[in-house]
């Protein structure tokens, strides 16, 4: 409180001073005490030291460059939060030391703002952890000290203990082995301090599942099939030096070790109370340059707003004045001189490597056509809803995720007659007769609880009051594609030797998935297959999949990269492209640029992506992903990250550019990092590529330098085409018109090994 005081008055008696440095947030006329500003060495570009009294009651002292932190400073917030150390442009960039009222304090890397690097974390009521931090969570190798004592050293992934570690309770007991998202899961040690007990083997959300082992300090020994249910227990126990015995004579119960494991809790300690990115930094701006009558305005979360101000900004302005007839009137009388200046200053705007300033994408319809009644498939919509309303609500979820190999098996599927008038397992219905076949049902709803779908939402999404949505056109493998009223499923007819692939493979495919989390391979949550009763005998199959742009951001950027050239660029006019439109290999004009933790996992994960797929013969499949750019003008045009945004002013030239609040929602909401993952909501930067000229099939193209922030989703999707005859004969004939380089018919081996040359060419780590 005494600080904040001072600095209050502080800031009351330099008031003057303060607004002819930096302006102020309302419309004001110009005075003869505007000229008295003393004389900087801003204009110079040269770095000085300065203190600043911002108008909000913030203090930043240290050093300056034009009109903003660059150089070593501190900055006090009025609310009591203070960072000390180096800035860059206006942003926390290298070493520094941020502190919070409550006496937390982060000592440590810093990176645009983010706790990022090496650091080390010391909150109020005594918790510490020192490791490595990516964009404010803990990600990488890190020790933290809890309160209480407890202990945890080992592996950390976005925020949680997640890999290998130790785990050391206060009173002595430690488990060491394997985490999943905070929770033990995996195989490991517990060890129990007081008697010298342990336990070696599976675990599963924090207690014994599967296979382990029970120790005592004599050398006898349980061992068996661990699960909380007591009827899926079963063991053997071997006395020291003895043969064995059934264990379920002992006299000692296994229930004892989950009895003395539920006093085992794991501390989860102190939340960081605000994070630094999401401190505002008060707006500075000279009054210098001519523009004392224009209205100032600051965004929501501090930052500099990107372009020039938006008419309704400018209304909000005078209505707190009182005097909003006023500004409407006026803003009427400027509109056009505001948007179209704004046409003109972003026309002057250079950029480094040169070309033409990018705009995003018109915005698309929503996808797909609604199926109200009276669609060609309004039927087919009814038959799909009413068959997987039953499939997913007549059995029970899975009570684990052991498969017995008879669940693969390829006749392995259920029969349904769904009559009009209904039956002793169906509902009457509207629809035509139909039959419905579930295909290897136990594998796809072991799969659904792997991928955590819950049985309720699944149905809801698919078979609830909203109608689907048909795309307007079909693929070009003649499959039609309805999506889910939430986006959240996308449904695809496919061919039955689709449908042959994917039995084919799904052992496979599921125990990949069990063994890579992170996988990027397509989900599939069903196989299902429609045959209408009469005459036409049609058969309609199709494959329920998760949509990978299903998210709150608008996707302005789709591409479809396979890594060859023949035929990879879109048909549509430039006049013609929007947020909808898949661009493919020629099409693409950027580098992605992914966090060393992020690249490498991603590195990982191809490889291993790749391999399965060449194991399972697959080939023709492509890298799905979508752009969506968190720094654009009113006008549409992107803002690479820190470029000078002119704004009409001479001396705002000068200004760091920072993301607006409205398109920043990310760095605002930590509880949103627990979405990101490899390929979901992922931050990255996108460089801007330019192509050689007389080089139309130059996959990757020159980097330019020019850099855009950016949220990123991307998948693995089409892994349903196999090497079969059809494929070797298009590579054949395909070969004699062009180079089998080229071409994307190729052998799996081959397709595989050029697929990671290209990825591996386009997403490089961001230094």
């Amino acid at each position: 409180m005494k600080a904040w005081e001072a600095t209050l008055r502080k800031t009351q008696a330099a008031k003057k001073r303060a607004n002819s440095i930096f302006g102020t947030v309302s419309v004001t006329p110009h005075t003869d005490d505007e000229e008295d500003e003393e004389p900087t060495s801003a204009s110079t570009g040269e770095i000085y030291h300065a203190e600043r009294f911002l108008p909000n009651g913030d203090i930043y002292t240290g050093q300056w460059y034009e009109n903003f932190p660059h150089g070593h400073g501190k900055y006090l917030w009025t609310d009591g939060c203070m960072y000390v150390g180096e800035w860059y442009r206006g942003k926390a960039m290298g070493r520094g030391r941020f502190s919070w009222p409550s006496g937390a304090i982060y000592d440590g890397d810093f990176k645009s703002n983010y706790m990022d690097g090496k650091g080390t974390y010391t909150g109020s009521s005594g918790d510490t952890y020192r490791g490595d931090w990516v964009m404010n969570l803990k990600h990488g190798h890190g020790l933290r000290s809890f309160s209480n004592g407890d202990e945890y050293e080992g592996d950390w992934q976005r925020g949680l203990e997640e890999g290998n570690g130790r785990y050391k309770w206060s009173n002595g007991n430690y488990y060491i082995g394997e985490w999943m998202a905070g929770v033990i899961c995996g195989k490991g040690t517990f060890l129990w301090a007081s008697t010298g007990n342990r336990y070696d083997g599976l675990w599963e959300d924090g207690l014994p599942k599967g296979k382990g082992t029970f120790l005592w300090p004599d050398g006898s020994f349980y061992t068996g099939n661990w699960s909380k249910d007591p009827e899926e227990r079963n063991g053997s126990y071997y006395p020291s030096g003895s043969s064995p015995m059934d264990g379920n004579n002992l006299d000692w119960d296994p229930q004892q070790v989950f009895d003395e494991l539920s006093h085992c809790e794991i501390c989860f300690g102190e939340k960081v109370p605000v994070l630094p990115s999401q401190k505002k930094l008060a707006m500075w701006r000279s009054s210098k340059g001519g523009g004392e009558n224009k209205a100032r305005r600051m965004s929501v979360d501090g930052r500099v707003s990107v372009g020039v101000e938006r008419m309704t900004d400018r209304f909000k302005m005078f209505e707190e004045e009182g005097d909003f007839g006023a500004a409407r009137e006026a803003s009427m009388d400027n509109d056009a001189d505001l948007f179209g200046s704004e046409m003109e200053q972003f026309g002057n705007l250079r950029i480094s490597g040169g070309g033409q300033q990018l705009r995003i994408p018109k915005v698309g319809k929503k996808q797909g056509e609604t199926i109200y009644k009276g669609h060609k498939n309004y039927d087919l919509m009814l038959n799909l809803q009413l068959g997987i309303r039953h499939s997913v609500g007549r059995a029970p979820p899975p009570d684990n995720l052991d498969l017995k190999a008879s669940a693969f098996d390829v006749k392995e599927k259920i029969w349904t007659r769904f009559p009009p008038e209904g039956s002793k397992y169906t509902p009457p219905h509207q629809s035509c007769d139909f039959r419905w076949k579930d295909y290897c049902p136990q594998v796809f709803r072991t799969l659904r609880k792997l991928f955590k779908v819950d049985p309720a939402d699944y149905m809801l999404s698919i078979c609830g009051n909203n109608a689907l949505r048909e795309l307007s056109s079909p693929g070009k493998s003649g499959s039609f594609f309805y999506l889910t009223h939430d986006d959240r499923y996308m449904i695809k007819t496919m061919k039955k030797a689709e449908a042959k692939v994917l039995i084919r493979m799904l052992s496979a495919y599921y125990n990949h998935f069990r063994g890579f989390e992170n996988t990027l391979v397509t989900k599939f949550y069903g196989l299902h297959c429609v045959k209408l009763i009469g005459p036409a005998q049609k058969k309609v199959r199709f494959v329920i999949m998760g949509n990978l742009f299903c998210s709150e951001y608008t996707i302005h950027r789709r591409f479809d990269l396979k890594g060859s050239s023949l035929g990879r660029t879109t048909d549509k006019p430039e006049s013609e492209i929007d947020g909808n439109t898949i661009l493919k290999d020629l099409d693409l004009n950027f580098i992605f640029r992914l966090h060393k933790q992020f690249f490498q996992q991603f590195y990982r994960q191809i490889d291993r992506d790749c391999e399965f797929l060449e194991q399972e013969r697959i080939m023709d499949y492509s890298l799905l992903v979508g752009l969506y750019f968190r720094e654009t003008s009113v006008a549409g045009y992107l803002i690479p990250s820190g470029a000078r945004t002119p704004t009409g002013d001479p001396d705002d030239e000068g200004t760091p550019h920072l993301s607006r609040a409205d398109v920043d929602q990310l760095l605002n909401d930590p509880s949103r990092w627990a979405s990101i993952k490899l390929g979901v909501n992922m931050p990255a930067r996108v460089e801007r590529t330019v192509r050689s000229t007389g080089c139309e099939l130059q996959l990757v193209g020159e980097p330019t330098g020019e850099f855009y922030e950016v949220v990123m989703f991307f998948g693995i999707i089409d892994i349903l085409q196999d090497y079969d005859i059809s494929k070797k004969l298009e590579h054949a004939y395909k070969s004699i018109q062009y180079d089998p380089i080229l071409i994307s018919a190729v052998d799996p081996r081959q397709y595989s090994r050029r697929f990671r040359d290209f990825i591996f060419k386009i997403f490089m780590e961001d230094a």
